[in-house]
């Protein structure tokens, strides 16, 4: 069996150290919780701060959009070998209630892969286990740039 430490690409590289994680994860509190890429699914959690807040006091919408497009973009780039990413194409959320400070569990999940374009889900859930939004997204994989 493989460990997390011996696969390659760039999900890998963050989780073993090999590379720093993106600005956007860190400063989403992005944590992974489990990883399973031969089913394409994945469990990260986010840490939402008073910072993410509205005038309305709770969570704004796009802080959670982007948690969950970090929680699906992660499910399919943690299959992907090494030299190869998957950007998203398009992201649909849904907003089911509304979100509090704290600990917010993302769920997402390969829904159908192809050789290019990828189909993914995902949710994200209050610290009470209340699904808060829904998402899906369309990706697309590609090789990394040269830099």
């Amino acid at each position: 069996m493989t460990t997390h430490a011996e696969r390659q690409g760039p999900f890998w590289d963050v989780l073993a150290g090999r590379t720093p994680p993106p600005p956007a994860a860190e400063t989403l509190g992005w944590e992974l919780v489990a990883v399973d890429p031969e089913q394409g699914t994945i469990e990260v959690a986010f840490q939402a701060t008073e910072r993410f807040l509205n005038p309305a006091g709770v969570v704004q919408g796009g802080f959670l959009a982007a948690m969950l497009d970090d929680t699906m973009g992660p499910a399919l780039v943690a299959t992907l070998p090494h030299g190869q990413f998957a950007p998203t194409l398009d992201l649909h959320v849904q907003f089911l209630r509304p979100a509090r400070p704290g600990r917010l569990l993302g769920r997402g999940r390969i829904v159908q892969r192809g050789r290019e374009v990828c189909f993914l889900a995902g949710e994200l859930l209050s610290p009470e286990g209340k699904i808060v939004a829904v998402a899906t997204a369309t990706a697309r994989i590609q090789g990394v740039p040269a830099s």
